[in-house]
């Protein structure tokens, strides 16, 4: 289902960041090799109970939901026997397998440093260690020549886990705090612990399922957000205070005790005397702490896919009344930023594309916004960011991100300029309020990730670091092209290409390989992955379709993808594809196409509208089984996510999503060889959607292709967390899409 702004496992396996030197040979075209459909021993066949449901006029035959029941042993016992399976079938690509995660780990610099950023006193970094899964954090006060503090090793956090996530992290403005948050399930539900950086102890459990963390300005006040623990939806926000004895000695003596007990309240969430200071009632909307780069205020952000509201409060004076900027209205959305006596308000509410604003911060009311920008329908404002003396826009136009640098006194505005036809640009670390520069980091498709520092006065940019890529990459071998594909209602649609120079082929025969996302408004970033180099140097030309649903062109681009649009995701990535194989990037028989979490939606619907155009299938935690999920408003996330899929119980949206759920619309015919993966503690596409649509297509395909479900019994929604698990992954996802391809080298 939804993706996680985090988003990112979801977007950013495509672009999988790693590794290595490959062959300079490249497969002739061909058909799928032999082993591509290796003899093993028949797949395992899931029991059927019938399941029927009755709504709107329609039924929905279920027979494997009794998958659903996660404690019951004969569900891991029949994803086990899949992953036995799915391991028979792909042993013969074990050397290849190995041979990919060797090139990967030739293209990763395994021992590196990342550019450091000032906050406070404080010089902050992480860097990596060769032979260790994770990163370690750490700084140096006052100079970059100081001795090295850690702050948090995430391998020792790891130790004796099966998976760990680091979450949200943020330390008191007097540097001596750390509050962080955990996961080490895969669960996406992170415990909450404060470090005393002065001596290294930890406390106790502050909270469970936490989601955002803020500090007050009096460096011992903790504003945190918690989820519901069905949901999943970010639902109440608390107050925590370290007394003076915790903060000096590191121990939070009001850490979590068995009932929960609350002396201002009963406190659902597990946390011992921590004041609930809001709770959402509304399910369609999440919430959300922080603060200003000022530092002069907190936030509260509640927002639902299509509506926001912002409450705060001077950070100074954690105690007592948060304001409303603006009480919420159906359909807009507005964020806040902070500069002197005015907040700064980006908000959609003259237009889809969004304007930017001013307002008095003792009367932030709509009536005294002052228009600053104005809306543009040809540019999207996605983001601003304040500071003391100039503010940096966010912008996207013509499908391709921009950043423009304000100069707050004057009003000059300066673009930042960049000179490949596909690439990705973001706001890097930026803590400090008053500053003369502003960072941010580059990268494309043929370009390692590049961080940036621009001067604002001097109206230039100087490189502080670009990611070495050891193992011989050289990146003139390589060229990334914008094309454009014509959807079936005559919309152009974008696309970004990469291949090997001397290895595209004019007669079209190469390997083709296509990738895409199209929900939540999220843009498909066309960055930079030395994983990718395994398959460019062996003559797969890699596409990444910038469908709508996306947020590629704007808000309207995503308005045009969901809810009754949805259809014109899966249209447009056809249209892609044919457009690719017409113009003679990869041959009509070698293409293989990937996508996850809702971009496995997308797999699902366009594997069966058209079968017939690919040859494998690569679909990552797929969101499959559309309408019993959407109809459960018990599973996480359900009901907010009606403002982005429909609400099923409607019939209007009954009637259209029935007809591009993937499970639903399984039939009888001939299927491209697919290969499935979840995870088995996944909060987000629970393991039951792919496990029920793999049985089901068992029954039904009346071909010989190969169709495999690999369950990550100890991960979640990303996948493994360690690097190097992560690289063996993607190492036996190219091995598969290799073989299918007939590609074999």
């Amino acid at each position: 289902m939804k993706k996680s702004l985090v988003t990112l496992f979801i977007l950013m396996t495509a672009f999988a960041n790693a590794d290595d030197k490959t062959p300079n040979n490249a497969a002739t075209a061909m058909p799928a090799s032999p082993t591509a459909n290796p003899p093993v021993a028949n797949p395992p066949v899931a029991k059927k109970i019938h399941t029927e449901n009755t709504i709107n006029g329609g039924h929905l035959v279920d027979d494997y939901r009794w998958l659903r029941d996660k404690p019951n042993p004969e569900v891991a016992q029949y994803l086990n026997a899949e992953n036995t399976y799915t391991d028979a079938v792909m042993k013969p690509t074990e050397p290849l397998q190995k041979k990919l995660y060797d090139e990967m780990i030739s293209h990763l610099k395994e021992t590196d440093v990342n550019v450091p950023y000032k906050y406070g006193e404080y010089f902050y970094n992480s860097r990596w260690e060769k032979g260790q899964q994770y990163p370690i954090y750490n700084r140096r006060k006052s100079s970059l020549d100081a001795p090295e503090q850690i702050t948090i090793d995430v391998n020792e956090l790891a130790k004796g886990q099966p998976f760990m996530s680091l979450g949200a992290t943020d330390v008191s403005d007097d540097g001596n705090l750390m509050a962080y948050a955990t996961d080490n399930t895969g669960f996406r539900q992170y415990k909450l612990y404060v470090r005393d950086l002065r001596t290294g102890k930890d406390s106790g459990v502050i909270a469970e399922r936490v989601g955002s963390i803020a500090w007050a300005n009096d460096n011992k006040t903790i504003f945190y957000t918690v989820e519901d623990e069905k949901t999943k939806r970010q639902y109440r926000m608390y107050r925590h205070q370290m007394d003076d004895a915790s903060a000096k000695d590191g121990v939070n003596k009001d850490s979590v005790n068995k009932d929960g007990a609350n002396k201002d309240g009963v406190n659902k969430d597990g946390a011992n005397h921590d004041v609930l200071i809001y709770e959402e009632p509304d399910e369609r909307f999440t919430i959300g702490v922080g603060k200003t780069r000022s530092g002069k205020y907190l936030m509260m952000d509640i927002s639902s896919h299509t509506t926001s509201e912002i409450h705060y409060r001077d950070a100074g004076q954690p105690f007592g009344k948060w304001n409303v900027i603006q009480e919420r209205q159906q359909g807009m959305e507005y964020y806040v930023d902070h500069h002197g006596d005015e907040f700064y308000i980006r908000t959609n509410d003259k237009g889809r594309t969004f304007r930017l604003v001013k307002a008095p911060v003792k009367a932030p009311f709509t009536e005294n916004w002052k228009e600053i920008i104005p809306v543009r329908p040809d540019v999207m404002l996605s983001g601003v960011d304040v500071f003391q003396d100039f503010y940096v826009l966010a912008e996207r136009e013509n499908g391709l991100p921009e950043l423009t640098v304000v100069d707050i006194a004057t009003g000059v505005k300066k673009r930042i300029t960049y000179n490949e036809p596909a690439y990705s640009v973001f706001p890097q670390i930026n803590r400090e309020f008053k500053t003369d520069k502003y960072r941010y980091s580059y990268q494309s498709l043929v370009t390692p990730p590049s961080v940036f520092d621009y001067f604002v006065a001097e109206h230039r940019s100087a490189l502080l670091k670009q990611t070495e890529v050891p193992g011989g990459y050289d990146a003139s071998k390589y060229v990334s092209e914008r094309v454009w594909a014509m959807a079936k209602d005559g919309v152009k649609v974008p696309i970004s290409v990469v291949y090997r120079k001397d290895m595209k082929k004019p007669d079209g025969s190469n390997p083709l390989y296509i990738y895409a996302y199209g929900s939540y408004g999220a843009s498909l970033s066309p960055t930079f992955g030395a994983t990718r180099i395994s398959l460019l140097d062996r003559g797969v030309v890699m596409a990444y379709a910038h469908i709508r649903g996306g947020g590629d062109m704007g808000k309207p681009w995503h308005d045009a993808g969901r809810m009754m649009n949805k259809m014109n995701t899966f249209t447009d990535f056809i249209a892609c594809t044919e457009h690719l194989v017409a113009n003679k990037y990869g041959a009509r028989d070698r293409v293989a196409m990937e996508g996850g979490s809702a971009g496995g939606l997308l797999m699902g619907a366009v594997t069966n509208l058209r079968p017939d155009l690919y040859r494998a299938v690569v679909s990552h935690v797929p969101f499959v089984d559309v309408m019993n999920t959407m109809l459960d408003a018990s599973l996480p996330l359900t009901v907010g996510e009606y403002e982005e899929w429909g609400n099923p119980n409607e019939k209007p949206a009954y009637d259209y999503m029935l007809k591009y759920s993937p499970y639903d619309n399984l039939k009888k015919a001939s299927y491209p060889a697919i290969l499935v993966k979840t995870s088995f503690n996944d909060s987000q596409v629970m393991y039951w959607e792919p496990a029920k649509y793999v049985a089901k297509l068992r029954t039904l395909k009346d071909d010989k292709n190969v169709l495999i479900l690999k369950t990550n019994m100890a991960a979640g929604h990303g996948g493994a967390s360690g690097r190097y698990d992560r690289y063996h992954e993607v190492a036996f996802d190219y091995a598969f899409i290799l073989t299918q391809l007939g590609v074999e080298k």
